[in-house]
């Protein structure tokens, strides 16, 4: 009776084997469930960026205004007629131009 109680228990785990360790496992697919949901929160971030850049091209390209705007700031571009002032902090000395 020791036997057949030892062989069914053996059986049983050797069933069970697969279901917790092996390739399709409770395990596994746990750390593939977890992978999933990593990359939509990932995903979320990267449609996030994508509409804010989608909105960008489009005020690029049916208005002025961003292309003003960015001539502006970046490239410190003035209108006809305008008057341009830069103020100095004075807390900061200016550097010596290189000769």
């Amino acid at each position: 009776m020791k036997r057949l109680t030892l062989l069914l228990i053996l059986l049983l785990a050797a069933l069970q084997w697969p279901l917790w360790l092996g390739k399709g496992s409770w395990l596994r697919v746990w750390q593939l469930d977890k992978q999933v949901e990593e990359q939509r929160a990932a995903n979320q971030l990267l449609v996030g960026r994508n509409t804010a850049l989608d909105a960008e091209v489009r005020d690029l390209k049916q208005g002025t205004d961003a292309i003003e705007e960015r001539a502006r700031n970046e490239l410190g571009m003035i209108r006809q007629g305008e008057v341009f002032f830069q103020l100095l902090d004075p807390s900061h000395p200016p550097t010596p131009a290189p000769q």
